[in-house]
């Protein structure tokens, strides 16, 4: 058990050292991940002999849940609601005509079974959320006309879609379904999987709103059982659990819940480490062997895939918004293949309906070109086309993305002399230009108003503009040791250097701030202002 245990720290510290490797490089670190994985494989260096493609895909699908539910959580829907019809209309319609041109391709070109070529068009009818936001966020790509925020909806939207097409037919190459059957399954994988991720967004959402104080993450904790709640309810119900996760996650990340931020920055390195495992654990699976039998067929796939059957739904989509070729093209560029696609390949693989060709290999292949090609180059093609917005930061398209407020706070603490004491707030005289936003009554949270009355014992914290340009103030410490004439001298006395003053006394675990009548003591650190 410790040698499993010490290969799989191994194996994340490799990832992560990757990670940087890549991010010098220009390399998508999902490559990396899954040509490491093939590395330690059956055919690689290490030899570890995994093919269960049963675990794999039990694995692989609990990854893809976090996955699906922070691509929705972690868009910024304010951001996303001028482009929301587009994104709904590709990863909806452009998953369709995608996967009915691939699989027209295969069977018409390659010579594939009917259904089979379907099968392929409908795995690979889905473009990848991780990769998108991997190369977005790592290149900090922000593009013109909101192109950012319908790649990113797009891309984490439409894994439901191809989710639901490859069940569907599936279903269909095991005979047996009519097309009152199709109807129902429809219905019941779109209604439920609306209602159950609308359902759990709501209650996950009133929940946390009531949970402002709870500590020791116990809100990350709540949003992680929501994620798997909203995926599990609507599974049960027979509803599309993809659809369930996107949603909720979407609907809860654009709602104003307490410590929002910190969620994000967990849901963000949960996916990460899916995203190492899922690509691993694929890698892994894959025989490097399989794949020179496979790469003329997955080769030409790839090819139409990325320059015939992309642009074509792309455009037959957008051109009735009149979006310029510049846009449309890059959007085509940026279909790019990832975890969905093998993790449904997989889906594929373990199920009784019988598949001439190596389906999880072919789709590997295609994932690797994609990942490797399109995504390398999609900072390239995004500044040949005159994409890059420089006025503008692509992480406001995401929800844990904060303006940057110029307003700073500061706390004061009400003693027993303080003139502010017992006095309502209108009634006292401050400086100008500071605003009283909060009072600290012991474990009470005041908003005030111009009637509260603040009171001995009281901390109240105060905003003020904080400066637009650099002021050119220099910070130094300086600590007072036994030998230091300076103790035992009020502040008045001491004779700092010309325009200096001190902002902060440190005394012990206590930060104080000072006057000219505070004693310095032996092993204070006073902090000091130069200009």
């Amino acid at each position: 058990m410790t040698n499993y245990i010490l290969i799989v720290a191994a194996i994340i510290l490799l990832c992560l050292f990757l990670n940087k490797i890549s991010a010098k490089l220009g390399i998508p670190v999902l490559l990396a991940f899954i040509l490491l994985g093939m590395l330690f494989g059956t055919d690689g260096l290490l030899k570890i002999s995994f093919d269960n493609y049963q675990i794999a895909e039990q694995i692989c699908t609990v990854s893809l849940i976090f996955i699906m539910f922070y691509g929705g959580f972690g868009t910024n829907w304010k951001q996303a609601r001028p482009v929301a019809g587009k994104a709904v209309l590709l990863s909806t319609l452009g998953v369709l005509l995608t996967a009915a041109a691939t699989g027209i391709f295969c069977w018409g070109v390659l010579r594939f079974d009917f259904w089979e070529s379907m099968l392929i068009g409908a795995v690979l009818s889905s473009t990848d959320a991780a990769s998108v936001f991997s190369i977005l966020r790592s290149k900090r790509l922000n593009l013109k006309d909101n192109t950012a925020s319908m790649l990113e909806m797009e891309s984490g939207s439409n894994d439901p879609c191809s989710y639901m097409l490859a069940v569907i037919i599936l279903a269909v190459m095991k005979g047996g379904f009519t097309g009152e059957s199709l109807v129902k399954l429809v219905l019941l994988q779109v209604i439920f999987g609306v209602l159950i991720g609308v359902l759990t967004a709501v209650f996950g959402a009133w929940v946390l709103s009531r949970m402002k104080n709870a500590g020791d993450g116990v809100d990350t904790i709540f949003v992680f059982s929501m994620a798997l709640l909203s995926y599990a309810g609507a599974a049960i119900l027979g509803g599309n659990g993809y659809l369930a996760a996107y949603l909720a996650g979407l609907i809860m990340g654009n709602r104003p819940l307490h410590n929002k931020k910190s969620l994000v920055h967990f849901f963000d390195g949960l996916t990460g480490l899916m995203q190492m495992l899922i690509f691993f654990l694929l890698g892994l699976l894959a025989f490097p062997s399989a794949l020179p039998g496979i790469i003329p067929v997955a080769f030409a796939i790839a090819l139409f895939l990325t320059f015939v059957a992309r642009p074509l739904s792309v455009f037959a989509i957008l051109t009735p918004f009149r979006c310029s070729a510049r846009q449309q093209l890059l959007v085509s560029w940026s279909g790019l293949r990832g975890a969905a696609s093998i993790v449904f390949a997989i889906l594929a693989t373990v199920d009784p309906a019988y598949t001439k060709n190596d389906l999880f290999h072919i789709v590997i292949f295609i994932v690797l070109f994609s990942i490797s090609i399109q995504g390398s180059l999609l900072g390239f093609m995004a500044r040949r086309l005159d994409m890059i917005d420089d006025n503008s930061n692509v992480m406001k398209t995401f929800s844990d993305y904060s303006e940057e407020v110029p307003v700073e706070f500061v706390k004061i603490m009400i003693k027993k002399d303080h003139p502010w004491a017992g006095h309502r707030i209108k009634d006292v005289t401050s400086l100008p230009d500071l605003l009283l936003v909060l009072i600290l009554r012991g474990e009470e949270r005041i908003v005030p108003n111009g009637d509260t009355v603040i009171m001995e014992g009281d901390k109240i914290v105060l905003s003020a503009l904080s400066p637009e340009e650099n002021l050119g103030l220099y910070l130094s410490e300086i600590e007072i040791d036994r030998e230091s004439p300076w103790i035992g001298l009020p502040l008045s006395r001491v004779k700092l250097p010309e325009d200096s003053l001190v902002l902060v006394l440190m005394r012990e675990d206590r930060v104080k701030i000072p006057n000219g009548n505070t004693v310095i003591r032996e092993n204070d650190i006073l902090v000091i202002s130069q200009v």
